[in-house]
């Protein structure tokens, strides 16, 4: 029986290493996506933490929702993990989630010494509502209606095609209303493809998605990309070699090209036309929600359907039996990665970018104390603190205190503490994390720019707004200025 849990979020920025999440709704549906129950969400901002301007305009998030709503933020996700706790095991999926809302809870969690890969462990998955939209598209255009963008292409914004559909967006940006409308957007698609929807979903778990790939001989991908959803007919690479040997993605040869001349390069010659464009080598992130549909969709795509499906197959069939060239892909998809890793920058990362930093063993090595932790009172919590031994939790959990529960600190962790925030938020450099004066310059920006006027109805109201925005942000410059 499967389950579904629709979701959004609000945050106070759009880095997903270093912004907080404010608010957070969801919708728990049956198998029939039928409502079962709905959770609403929302909490003040932590004082160690300064927001974005332009975030706040675009959620709605007042100086009085930040500093006087009910729960804390440690309340807050403490709530939310009971409550998706109680609804596994679902598919949880989330508007343009996998690579934003899902990777910024996952790491609120984790700087709160919780379990983080919640939606994907203990028998449920996730995929995100986007590609779905986006496979939609590439099959069929007609399906949902759609406008086109200032760019001339199809709009795949929430509000855009919830509005063109015949749903009420008014007040989009509310998390429990951009949920409501991912429900009646994908409810629509369901109706309108109903043989399709078990297709798009299951590839929700990255094990399934992996063993379509290593057991079927031709699939059909869809991507998105310049603003356009294209299909592409595609042979997995041999069983045994058709992984990244480091990002741990499939490996797909896209065949509208001969792969035979390709079998008679060097390895330097076959290294020197990866480089080249049109690629023949496709990716299919499996641990991403990505759409593996049936072969019969991309052979009647262009270029496809203009080839010989007995030659499609023929290339096919050479791809996924010659071991020797997925070996040498492979190969040469690993020396790129580590060229990459060897070119990127050689700064510390912070303990809050560091979520897939050092593998799973290094993540796991305390999470066996994290309820009792959780479940203990303020003084008990921090002497628990010892007995971590990974140093992120330690900061974590110091962290959580500084905001919580400062009065259990010793005086000296928590100067160290309090000063250590104040460097980051009163720096005049360009940080990772934003910085009181980056939205101070966010707030005299906006003031002046009557073409950003995002929902308010009028100038004065917009003014009134940030000048809300700034007086919470002198009031967290006075409260570091002397740490």
């Amino acid at each position: 029986m499967t389950q579904y849990v629709v979701w959004d979020i609000e945050t106070c920025q759009a880095e997903t290493s270093w912004c907080t999440v404010l608010e957070l709704a969801a919708i728990w549906l049956d198998e029939n996506f039928k409502e079962k129950e709905r959770f609403k969400v929302r909490c003040r901002i932590p004082q160690d933490r300064v927001p974005s301007a332009t975030a706040l305009c675009i959620n709605r998030t007042n100086y009085d929702l930040l500093t006087k709503t009910n729960l804390s933020h440690y309340q807050m996700l403490n709530d939310i993990q009971k409550k998706f706790l109680e609804w596994k095991p679902s598919i949880f999926l989330a508007y343009s989630g996998i690579n934003f809302d899902s990777e910024v809870l996952r790491k609120e969690f984790f700087k709160s010494l919780k379990k983080p890969y919640l939606e994907n462990t203990d028998g449920n998955s996730r995929h995100d509502a986007l590609n779905i939209v986006r496979a939609v598209f590439a099959i069929d255009e007609k399906i949902i209606k759609s406008e086109l963008n200032s760019k001339g292409n199809i709009s795949m914004k929430l509000e855009s095609l919830s509005r063109l559909n015949g749903f009420d967006t008014t007040g989009a940006h509310d998390a429990m209303i951009d949920t409501d409308l991912t429900v009646k957007l994908l409810n629509l698609i369901k109706s309108k493809q109903p043989e399709l929807w078990e297709e798009y979903l299951r590839t929700s778990k990255k094990q399934v998605a992996e063993d379509i790939i290593r057991r079927e001989k031709i699939i059909t991908i869809p991507e998105y990309f310049y603003g356009r959803s294209r299909m592409y007919c595609c042979a997995p690479l041999h069983q045994n070699s058709f992984i990244h040997p480091v990002y741990m993605w499939s490996q797909v040869f896209d065949l509208r090209v001969d792969p035979e001349p390709l079998f008679k390069l060097t390895y330097q010659e076959l290294k020197k036309e990866m480089m080249k464009t049109p690629k023949f080598i496709r990716t299919v992130r499996t641990n991403k929600a990505a759409i593996v549909l049936d072969a019969s969709y991309g052979m009647k795509a262009d270029p496809y359907n203009k080839i010989d499906p007995a030659i499609i197959k023929k290339r096919a069939e050479l791809v996924k039996s010659n071991e020797k060239f997925a070996i040498d892909i492979c190969n040469i998809l690993k020396e790129k990665a580590e060229e990459k890793k060897d070119t990127q920058s050689q700064e510390d990362i912070e303990p809050e970018e560091s979520l897939y930093a050092g593998g799973f063993e290094k993540l796991n090595k305390d999470q066996h104390l994290f309820d009792e932790w959780h479940k203990a009172d303020w003084k008990t919590k921090f002497s628990m603190l010892s007995k971590f031994r990974d140093d992120r939790n330690i900061i974590f959990g110091q962290q959580i205190l500084f905001n919580e529960a400062p009065e259990v600190l010793p005086s000296e962790i928590y100067k160290k503490i309090k000063k250590k925030v104040a460097s980051r938020i009163l720096s005049s450099n360009k940080e990772k994390w934003f910085t009181i004066y980056d939205c101070y310059k966010e707030i005299d920006d906006l003031r002046v720019n009557d073409d950003k006027m995002f929902s308010f109805e009028s100038k004065e109201e917009k003014l009134r707004f940030l000048d809300g925005i700034n007086n919470y942000v002198m009031d967290l410059e006075k409260k570091y200025i002397d740490a």
